[in-house]
């Protein structure tokens, strides 16, 4: 299945953002936070369909995996896993997909 793991621009930028977030309070746990993220995302690579379907998308390639309180969304393909966003779970997700146009 999947061969490639394609971070989009909008997630590379949440996850930055996040990074941020954290890091007002401490460098050291958003250090960890980004790595965490990054190797969850790695670990998508053999399994990819085990995380659940987004349940406002209800899309059967749109999966999300949780990481602490965030939520990892990616695609689906063919070849690729396209990482889509970094998402608080406490955001209203369809409000800020439509706001910032994003794509799934």
């Amino acid at each position: 299945m999947a061969q490639k793991i394609i971070w989009t621009h909008e997630a590379a930028n949440d996850l930055e953002a996040i990074a941020e977030f954290i890091g007002k309070d401490s460098l050291f746990y958003a250090a960890s936070f980004v790595q965490r993220i990054l190797t969850v995302s790695r670990s998508i690579f053999p399994f990819p369909l085990r995380g659940r379907i987004v349940p406002e998308f209800s899309t059967p390639n749109i999966k999300e995996l949780f990481v602490k309180e965030y939520r990892l969304i990616y695609r689906v393909e063919e070849t690729s896993v396209t990482i889509l966003g970094i998402i608080h779970g406490k955001r209203d997700l369809k409000t800020l997909w439509k706001d910032e146009q994003r794509q799934n």
